[in-house]
């Protein structure tokens, strides 16, 4: 048997974690806990030097990428690098990191005298990417284009019986708990320590990303990473 995955990742996001999770031989179960709602931005962005992304939504929520496809983009990781370019943009820059690492990139990279930032963003963002941005002494200009609202009720994949939950965002995290998510017996496999303290105690055990990518956490899930780890995932990775 095959450890039984839940990927709580909004769509459709879900659906490409799910392919990455059955190509390692998992179990793929799609259970969202949130779900992505766009909302009506300012999408001018006259007088920009760069565009700020800190996740696929944010990129898709942006409706100009082909016709400003030469303005440049800084993005916190890869897979939100691959949405950018995907929707049309050439000039893509990726901190592959979390936002201590894209405020980096933005000091190497760019002058903040040489014009504002604009961040595509959604209601909740991890790591205030906008602070560390001014304090580097960049312009920020917030733009908020979507939310990530709670589902209404705990996804029925996540009374099934289950190994692993994928927790992606701390967001994830809180709304598993809000929504009667039952930890006992279950792995959380989480994509960052700031995730990992909202996901919380009472678990089998907890896996947090040595990096904040997908590909880094899915390997930790399906190798079985730390000795607790390990001695977790033993008698599940027995059965595959």
């Amino acid at each position: 048997m095959s450890l039984r995955i839940a990927i709580t990742r909004a769509q459709p996001d879900a659906e490409e974690t799910a392919a990455n999770v059955t190509a390692r031989g998992g179990e793929a179960i799609i259970a969202p806990l949130l779900q992505i709602i766009p909302m009506a931005y300012d999408t001018n962005v006259e007088g920009a030097q760069a565009l700020v992304f800190t996740s696929a939504a944010g990129v898709r929520a942006f409706p100009d990428a082909r016709r400003l496809h030469a303005m440049r983009v800084l993005t916190v990781g890869d897979a939100t690098a691959a949405a950018a370019r995907a929707a049309g943009f050439d000039d893509v820059r990726s901190a592959d990191g979390d936002a201590l690492a894209l405020a980096q990139l933005a000091v190497r990279t760019l002058d903040p005298n040489a014009g504002k930032l604009v961040h595509i963003r959604g209601t909740h963002v991890a790591g205030d990417i906008g602070s560390k941005l001014e304090a580097a002494g960049f312009t920020v200009d917030r733009r908020i284009a979507y939310t990530a609202a709670q589902a209404p009720a705990l996804p029925e994949a996540l009374k099934q019986e289950l190994d692993v939950v994928l927790l992606y965002s701390a967001r994830a995290a809180e709304a598993f708990h809000s929504l009667g998510g039952t930890c006992g017996g279950r792995i959380a496999a989480c994509l960052s320590q700031g995730v990992a303290d909202a996901a919380g105690s009472g678990w089998k055990a907890l896996i947090v990303a040595a990096r904040p990518r997908e590909d880094v956490l899915l390997d930790q899930v399906f190798t079985g990473g730390a000795p607790r780890l390990a001695q977790a995932l033993e008698p599940l990775l027995a059965r595959a």
